[in-house]
């Protein structure tokens, strides 16, 4: 593992001192490592959203009402379970 010497601001290593005293975390490389992982997952979400952005530009204009489009929501949702 690699080691690395960070500076903190005052608030920030207050913030990080009561993450480990409420016990959710046992050290500040614990505390460190979960931010970075939790940022890590933002950017691929981030990334996966943009992807699907620019898919749903490049696909054109749908011809189908608003009304056609919720509709087949509806269905999918059915079908899949999640309605």
């Amino acid at each position: 593992m690699t080691r690395a010497s960070v500076s903190i601001t005052t608030p920030n290593d207050a913030w990080i001192k009561l993450q480990i005293d409420s016990e959710e975390f046992s050290s500040r490389s614990d505390v460190i490592n979960d931010l970075i992982r939790k940022a890590r997952k933002d950017d691929d979400e981030i990334l996966a959203i943009r992807a699907a952005l620019i898919e749903g530009e490049e696909s054109g204009t749908s011809s189908r009402t608003p009304d056609e489009i919720m509709q087949a929501v509806i269905e999918r949702k059915r079908k899949n379970g999640t309605l």
